[in-house]
């Protein structure tokens, strides 16, 4: 599981910062997540290839998540895309989008999809046979969600010692991985768990911007491997938190905690701070296992 951040930066795009954008790779499937303005640029920065982004996750409305979406959708018709594109996001996402290619006369060469959100209850939004993909329901304000990422029990793994001392044929192995007992020729049973190892545990990832300090997601989150969480200020401007409904570095590391994550990494930083570095200070007091993102940056899991 390999997280790319693409901007994690509140409000307006900088010359050396970006609004959020991030891409997820999960099981060989890539994931992108909001699309605040220049991401097209970001996404070739770090080299991540168009073709490969066929689900987008729009966690609401506010220009700074989701203001470089027309312009990411307009240059994979430029591209030549033929494959399906899916767009999830609160309602509106649509009227928006379409309304600006009806406007520019650019309507897509390819499928386009919207899945649009209403529930403020979690919902799977997306499934296949190795990912499943939560809503968690946030308060802000506009509607908004983020998204719970999460690996599906993968098959279990041959333990060829085993497989080889009983001379079990190669054409029985996928059955073996797939949970199987094996019948010898002499009619005996062979258990699976004594030609099997256990798979790997099964990775998730939750992705929660922007919210007021809510417990509420606590349950939804629960024991998540990876944790983003927004950080938009430090305690001394806890009163601006209140008001914009945003969260403080203190309380995404005490979500962080009560939700026993295993790694919290920060963003959506404002910039009236002179170092991110602050943001990690002060969540440290709280949660030990504190990750800065940064523009560009790549985490590996």
């Amino acid at each position: 599981m390999n997280l790319t951040i693409l901007g994690c930066y509140a409000a307006t795009p900088r010359t050396f910062t970006n609004p959020t954008s991030q891409v997820l790779e999960i099981k060989n499937r890539l994931f992108l997540i909001d699309c605040g303005e220049g991401t097209q640029v970001q996404l070739r920065k770090n080299k991540v290839k168009f073709s490969k982004i066929n689900h987008i996750f729009i966690s609401h409305l506010h220009g700074d998540h989701f203001f470089g979406l027309v312009g990411l959708v307009s240059t994979f018709t430029l591209l030549n895309r033929t494959a399906d594109l899916h767009i999830y996001g609160p309602k509106g996402i649509k009227e928006i989008i379409t309304l600006q290619l009806k406007l520019s006369n650019s309507w897509t060469g390819y499928n386009l999809y919207f899945h649009e959100l209403t529930s403020t209850e979690s919902e799977i939004i997306f499934e296949d046979e190795k990912v499943i993909v939560k809503t968690i329901p946030l308060k802000h304000r506009v509607y908004t969600n983020g998204f719970l990422f999460q690996e599906k029990t993968g098959d279990r793994k041959l333990d060829m010692n085993a497989v080889l001392n009983y001379n079990i044929e190669t054409c029985y192995y996928q059955k073996i991985k797939n949970g199987n007992d094996i019948e010898m020729q002499d009619g005996s049973i062979i258990p699976n768990e004594k030609l099997t190892l256990d798979p790997l545990p099964p990775k998730s990832y939750a992705f929660c911007s922007d919210t007021i300090y809510d417990e509420s997601i606590l349950p939804i989150i629960e024991n998540a491997d990876i944790l983003y969480h927004e950080s938009t200020f430090l305690e001394t401007e806890a009163h601006l938190s209140e008001k914009t409904m945003h969260t403080t570095a203190k309380q995404a590391a005490t979500i962080a905690l009560k939700a026993n994550v295993k790694q919290l990494i920060m963003g959506h930083y404002s910039t009236r701070y002179a170092s991110i570095e602050l943001f990690k200070q002060e969540a440290e007091t709280i949660f030990p296992n504190v990750l800065l993102s940064d523009d560009g940056k790549t985490f590996e899991f």
